[in-house]
């Protein structure tokens, strides 16, 4: 059973990923973005990393700061590391030149939807704010079913595909060592699914907030390491950019086989990692309390960097580096724990199952993060406590379900999933890309001119929002 419906699956995601969809839709319109933004991820960088630290409007709100990292704690996780080497095995070094280019386009795309999340935000009863893509469907676009749609294939994105991902690639980081079995898997997912009970379903404030200093100073660490790797295996820096960029080039072999290429595996992947285009991180953007939404967006654009071009490229360098030639027979977990354990002895497999364990359990809450949020869209209200309960205790029991499936369903699922996100979110972006556009020069302007920028949303041609009048 599991496996014919691995099989259905694979078969439509492989259809999706074909240069004429989903590769083809995230580039042309990250190529769109860039060229009309004029080239903001260049422009414009230094002003987002001046905006992050920022304090809220009102005292007590969510700040750029912490809205970044409600969507950094989904974006870090297991793709970077997992992600990477599935890459890097079935589609080859270049693949991360290939999400390199993901990663830069999509920054200009991270802008435009968080932006606009920004701009048609909500405001609640307690003063805090929200919202997402299916509120600038609704409001924007003037289609509400397409944002029910939306909202439903987040919830399935992120509460079954992404945080089943994420159990699987937890325990897999156990393989490398003497004493997994059969029943590593199911130890592993209760574990984890325990964990993530006691802080959705209450009382975990204390252990999330220990997370939320962890995982910073674990992906500081990861850098760290994967630098030592690299300085330690210094000489072999022109083979690795060799390979890198001739398997990046390699267009006969790339469209002999597109579905395997380096190109696929690549966008595939830095789409998992970075999320750019999806329609995902402006759920947290929104919330942000900002006196712009120029700001909130250039944050995330910002966000898209950190992901990719820090995280997900110090996990290949590290990968290529130790000198361990990758191969599909060690895609996933296998790969990364050889390479470490190549280059770092003994303390390489144990560093990592703490990194991924670490990355997984943070990125398994800011995926649920999501989903309340689009529950209540569809809802159109704040669901009961004993509906909530219930809610989070399938969630929890995905979490469970993930650790024991088997890696093709996990990935396949996820990858098909994501596709549909942005499949939906990326045409809608570029149709309600002008108060994106306008949103940016009012923003220019007013710093050019020496002031703290402050959105008024009929100044700008946009009416029927609540929070900028």
């Amino acid at each position: 059973m599991i496996n014919a419906i691995d099989n259905v699956v694979n078969a439509i995601s492989g259809v999706l990923y074909q240069p004429y969809i989903v590769p083809l839709i995230l580039v042309l319109a990250g190529l769109y973005f860039t060229i009309r933004l004029g080239l903001i991820q260049v422009s414009l960088f230094g002003e987002s990393i001046r905006v992050v630290s920022e304090k809220p409007v009102n005292l007590g709100a969510t700040s750029s700061f912490g809205a970044l990292m409600v969507s950094t704690a989904s974006r870090v996780g297991t793709g970077n590391i997992m992600g990477v080497s599935t890459a890097l095995c079935l589609g080859g070094p270049g693949a991360l030149f290939w999400m390199w280019v993901t990663a830069v386009l999509g920054g200009a795309s991270a802008f435009v939807e968080s932006t606009l999340a920004q701009i048609y935000k909500k405001k609640d009863s307690d003063g805090s704010y929200y919202g997402g893509p299916s509120y600038y469907m609704q409001d924007a676009l003037g289609q509400r079913w397409l944002g029910v749609i939306f909202a439903i294939v987040l919830i399935l994105t992120y509460m079954v595909g992404y945080n089943m991902l994420a159990a699987y690639n937890t325990q897999d980081t156990f393989t490398a060592f003497s004493f997994y079995g059969r029943t590593t898997s199911i130890v592993v997912g209760a574990i984890l699914a325990v964990l993530f009970a006691v802080c959705v379903l209450g009382g975990g404030k204390r252990l999330t907030k220990v997370t939320e200093v962890l995982v910073p100073v674990m992906g500081v660490l990861f850098t760290l390491v994967s630098l030592i790797v690299v300085i330690m295996h210094i000489t072999a820096l022109p083979k690795v950019f060799g390979m890198i960029f001739r398997n990046a080039f390699d267009f006969r072999s790339i469209f002999g086989g597109f579905t395997g290429s380096c190109i696929m595996w690549g966008i595939k992947r830095g789409l998992y990692s970075n999320e750019a285009g999806m329609g995902s991180a402006p759920n947290a953007a929104a919330a942000a309390d900002v006196s712009h939404p120029a700001k909130q967006g250039l944050v995330q654009m910002l966000s898209v960097f950190i992901d990719t071009l820090l995280i997900c490229s110090a996990t290949a360098f590290m990968c290529l580096f130790s000198g361990v030639e990758p191969n599909a027979d060690l895609a996933g977990a296998a790969y990364v724990q050889a390479c470490v354990k190549s280059a770092l002895g003994g303390f390489g497999p144990v560093f990592m199952v703490i990194a991924v364990c670490l990355f997984a359990f943070t990125t398994l809450l800011g995926n649920y993060y999501y989903t309340e949020g689009c529950l209540r869209f569809i809802l159109k209200r704040n669901p009961s406590k004993g509906f909530m309960t219930c809610w989070r205790l399938c969630a929890t029991a995905l979490i469970f379900i993930g650790a024991i499936i088997s890696a093709g369903l996990a990935w396949d699922t996820a990858d098909l999933l994501q596709a549909t996100m942005v499949i939906i979110n990326v045409p809608v972006i570029v149709i309600l890309f002008k108060p994106a556009k306008n949103a940016l020069k009012d923003y220019q302007a007013q710093r050019k001119a020496g002031k703290n920028p402050v959105y008024v949303a009929e100044k700008n041609g946009v009416t029927g929002t609540q929070a900028w009048n």
